[in-house]
């Protein structure tokens, strides 16, 4: 059998999915323990630590792991992890819980099971200093901590069904199936490009010169969490297919979805997303200008050069490095500042506010900045 073109992280692809006798065991008795409902952020985690993911996490961490990824973005057993995957509860649902809790969806439907090793209370603002770099509650990654419980749980978690009706069925591949993917189309070395937002031509121009060095590019949007005013996941996945559908070969892409939330933690996010990518098989991952960030809380290339901070080994997937990329009119074509020796004035560049604002009124932005097809799918999306 062909072999993987990349080891995951840690070296073993996490499954905590139970095999069908576990799962009816574990249906016969769940009657008779404790149970937390998980939210979509809850669940999104849950998902991602089952399918392997998140290796070599297995389940939600513990006070040591947690205290040495945010201090020093290891953990205990001295892995490279950049942000600490969390429980956070109450503290009237933290009391009495059992060994095992049972986790559910709103409706009541068991989805796994927590094996509980223990209950801790972290200094939240000591996590939103290191982690995001700020204690701004503004900031959408700080808000979603402070908004969670106080007490966070931990334990291992073993995964019996995800819920009914997960939306991107067709497209939502978990890390084995699309390495299995890769070595059905013999690809050895395989770009992925994360996104939370439509794929603009600077984009495109990103992921073609990655192109251009391996055999494949993994387009995956993150479909979980993410901020209000960012375009909804459907939306995104509509603008993917019909720019797949004209501009991509098809025998050297894959469009899957990433169920993961955005924290928005700019630098440690994207050490996060190139681990992530690694355990889906990937063995290239573009980082671009501000990956992950959010308003001016991170410097424009500060995502680029904290991968310096690792010892060479320690992240197995290799970074692709680009600057801020735009459709210079002079060249007539997409540049970037290391390619292109004109001023500012003949550089195509849109604010997400300005877009947007085209948008809404039905203006179609300008064919250097966007396809006209992903323009027409965000145009009727704003106005609907």
């Amino acid at each position: 059998m062909p072999q993987d073109a990349i080891a995951p992280h840690g070296g073993t692809l996490v499954d905590r999915m139970a095999s069908e006798a576990d799962r009816e065991a574990w249906d016969g008795r769940a009657d008779g323990l404790s149970s937390l409902t998980m939210d979509a952020r809850k669940r999104a985690n849950l998902e991602m630590i089952a399918i392997g993911g998140l290796s070599p996490v297995t389940g939600f961490m513990g006070e040591a792991d947690y205290n040495s990824v945010v201090s020093d973005m290891h953990t205990s057993a001295g892995a490279a992890w950049p942000i600490p995957v969390t429980l956070q509860v109450t503290e009237d649902e933290a009391k009495g819980l059992s060994d095992d809790v049972a986790l559910r969806d709103e409706d009541g439907t068991l989805l796994a099971i927590l094996h509980l090793a223990g209950q801790y209370r972290p200094d939240k603002a000591v996590e939103a200093a290191k982690v995001y770099g700020t204690d701004d509650e503004s900031h959408p990654g700080v808000a979603a901590v402070y908004k969670g419980g106080e007490v966070y749980l931990a334990g291992d978690i073993t995964m019996l069904r995800h819920p009914a009706g997960l939306p991107f069925e067709e497209h939502r591949l978990s890390p084995t199936a699309t390495r299995a993917a890769f070595r059905e189309r013999g690809w050895k070395t395989i770009v992925a490009f994360q996104t939370r937002n439509p794929v603009h031509r600077a984009h495109e121009y990103l992921q073609k010169c990655a192109l251009e060095m391996v055999d494949g590019l993994l387009l995956h949007p993150l479909v979980g969490e993410t901020k209000g005013d960012d375009i909804p996941a459907d939306v995104r996945m509509r603008c993917y297919n019909v720019l797949l559908e004209g501009y991509y070969p098809a025998d050297r892409t894959l469009l899957s979805v990433l169920p993961a939330n955005m924290h928005y933690a700019g630098p440690r996010e994207a050490i996060y997303h190139a681990l992530m990518r690694q355990n889906y098989g990937c063995t290239h991952f573009i980082v671009g200008r501000d990956h992950a960030g959010v308003g001016d809380y991170y410097g424009t290339y500060d995502a680029q050069l904290i991968f310096n901070e690792f010892s060479p080994g320690e992240i197995g997937i290799q970074t692709v490095n680009y600057e801020h990329t735009f459709f210079c009119t002079s060249c007539q074509g997409m540049a970037s500042a290391k390619t292109c020796p004109h001023d500012k004035e003949s550089h195509v560049f849109l604010s997400g506010t300005k877009v947007r604002e085209m948008l809404a009124a039905g203006q179609t932005p300008p064919a250097e900045f966007t396809r006209e097809e992903v323009a027409k799918v965000l145009i009727e999306s704003m106005q609907a």
